[in-house]
């Protein structure tokens, strides 16, 4: 198995609604020799407006965001899709990736109308840097160096970590740079703890958590807040309802056995408090996992190894109590996200229908691709579609298209700001970071003339549309 180790750099951090900016991937072997590096880059989106802190964090000026020469953010996905695909089947890497680079690249392939689950699909895995470093900090502290911040508390920022560790990282909020300081901090890992690596390896695929986590009597779940590991010991007691790939977990750290003389009520009273005695994990989110039989004392939190065994066999012993839990503990339900953006997960995977036009649409000139949006059943692919069309070949839409496309994204940059950043609130943002920091190369000064003179635009175009 090769593992692909990738980073993304970004206008802001709301998925569905920023854009990736800037991605790099190195592919290494099982040993964590490198055989390939990728790395591309991709112009600003018309309709996505940058957060300025995260134009002062990567210190990219507008200009050169909506440089000509750049390739287009359509460009940009195919050449990644086209790249991730020939390098699978491998083990996904990044360091926090799993909570936000993943997401990135789902809702940039999903909106180019491509299959959004490319990585866990194609017989790939994925895994988190950061869980892998949390984790060989709990359970064997002696293998990294985790440096203090400035506030003297434990940070496990990417760039503190290599520093402290002599990981070489030369420019913060490079793609590549923090590719390259992820790899050595994972081969530093892979050297002096190789059954640490090997856990991380094995908890990378999905099917490996599940059969983990339903056939042990009890393990231990690590969880991450704050920088500070936190261990459960638990028992799966079943599957989340409406989440195929999360489980339940109940905490057998404590006594258990008393909820099975709670009224209903009281039971779904006790799962609401703070803690809950209910964890839930995501098969398919490289969990932190151990086994009771090799877990530190410490990781027990004070209770007996006795005490949790037998805990963890009453319940699994009792399907009754079991399936109680998991009815209690069900998912509440939420509502649909107005904006199509937000829709990857709640909308459901396309229809086999519309999985064949999805791949159609790339394979026809521009001007035969209307006719195949048009035909689209759902409306996030005819939405996706239509803009990906107006981007890159705006003539071929018929006046009508052309003007349903425009008036959507002027309401959207106009609009309450519960969807993208719009210029109301990015001005405001910018103008904040002006009046409290300094602004090198006149970066964020060069922000403000942009969104003024945008937002003019804009508002103008909205009033010849009502006029």
């Amino acid at each position: 198995m090769s593992f692909v180790f990738f980073d993304t750099e970004t206008t802001g951090l709301k998925r569905g609604f920023d854009q990736i900016l800037h991605f790099a991937a190195i592919r290494t072997d099982a040993d964590l020799n490198e055989i390939a590096r990728f790395e591309t880059r991709s112009r600003l989106l018309p309709h996505v407006l940058p957060h300025p802190s995260a134009l002062r964090t990567n210190g990219l000026p507008i200009e050169r965001l909506v440089d000509p020469s750049l390739p287009s953010h359509y460009a940009m996905v195919k050449e990644i899709q086209k790249t991730l695909l020939a390098w699978s089947p491998a083990v996904f890497v990044g360091f926090n990736s799993i909570r936000f680079d993943e997401e990135m690249l789902r809702h940039a392939l999903f909106q180019c109308l491509f299959p959004a689950f490319l990585t866990s699909n194609h017989r790939n895995c994925r895994a988190d840097a950061l869980s892998l470093v949390m984790a060989a900090d709990a359970v064997s502290p002696a293998q990294l160096v985790v440096p203090l911040g400035d506030d003297g508390r434990r940070t496990f920022r990417l760039g503190a970590l290599a520093t402290a560790n002599g990981v070489a990282h030369g420019h913060a909020h490079d793609a590549m740079s923090d590719v390259l300081a992820t790899l050595d901090l994972c081969r530093l890992v892979f050297q002096r703890s190789p059954e640490l690596w090997q856990r991380f390896v094995r908890f990378s695929n999905k099917a490996s958590v599940a059969d983990f986590v339903e056939a042990e009597d009890g393990f231990v779940l690590t969880e991450f807040f704050g920088g500070q590991a936190y261990h459960t010991a638990a028992v799966c007691i079943g599957r989340d309802p409406g989440q195929p790939n999360g489980r339940l977990c109940l905490n057998v750290g404590e006594d258990v056995e008393r909820l099975s003389g709670l009224s209903d009520a009281d039971l779904l009273s006790r799962l609401s408090e703070k803690p809950s005695p209910i964890r839930r994990l995501r098969i398919n989110a490289a969990p932190t996992l151990t086994a009771l039989f090799d877990a530190p004392v410490h990781m027990l939190n004070g209770a007996s190894i006795d005490d949790i065994e037998r805990r963890a066999s009453w319940v699994r012993d009792d399907p009754s109590m079991r399936a109680r839990l998991v009815t209690a503990a069900s998912r509440e339900q939420y509502p649909l996200s107005p904006h199509i953006e937000e829709r990857v997960y709640s909308g459901g995977f396309p229809k086999p229908n519309d999985q064949a036009r999805m791949i159609a649409f790339h394979d026809f000139p521009w001007d035969e691709r209307v006719s195949i949006v048009e035909s689209f059943d759902d409306e996030r692919l005819r939405w996706f579609g239509l803009r990906l069309i107006y981007f890159e070949a705006r003539q071929v839409l018929p006046a009508t298209l052309r003007t349903e496309v425009e008036n959507r994204l002027a309401d959207q940059l106009t609009g309450d700001g519960t969807g993208p950043l719009t210029y109301e609130i990015a001005l405001a943002e910018t103008s904040k970071l002006l009046e409290t920091s300094i602004d090198p190369n006149d970066l964020l000064s060069q922000y403000h003339c942009y969104l003024q003179e945008r937002s003019a635009r804009v508002a103008a175009f909205k009033a010849r549309s009502t006029a």
